[in-house]
């Protein structure tokens, strides 16, 4: 038996729920200004499948790299980390 290599696991904010079964996650890292020094939030955007419709917007969530399930599906919800308060 071959071993499977571990997934690729991010933390990210819902930034949209607007499909069916899948949402929009932004991913923020800070990283440095190669000649200055200075910290810049890079933000990156990916879309993840979400199978229970459960995630909302501005939630915070755990997704996983998986097999593309479509053009641009690439990760897959693991969890809810953080529930955004609804008013």
């Amino acid at each position: 038996m071959t071993e499977r290599k571990a997934r690729k696991v991010q933390v990210g904010k819902v930034v949209s729920d607007k499909m069916d079964k899948s949402v929009v996650i932004a991913i923020e890292t800070l990283v440095r200004h190669p000649l200055y020094g200075k910290t810049v939030k890079s933000t990156k955007r990916f879309q993840a499948h979400d199978e229970e419709n459960a995630c909302r917007v501005g939630d915070k969530v755990r997704v996983m790299e998986t097999k593309p399930i479509s053009k641009n599906k690439r990760w897959r919800v693991i969890e809810i980390l953080d529930r955004e308060q609804q008013i």
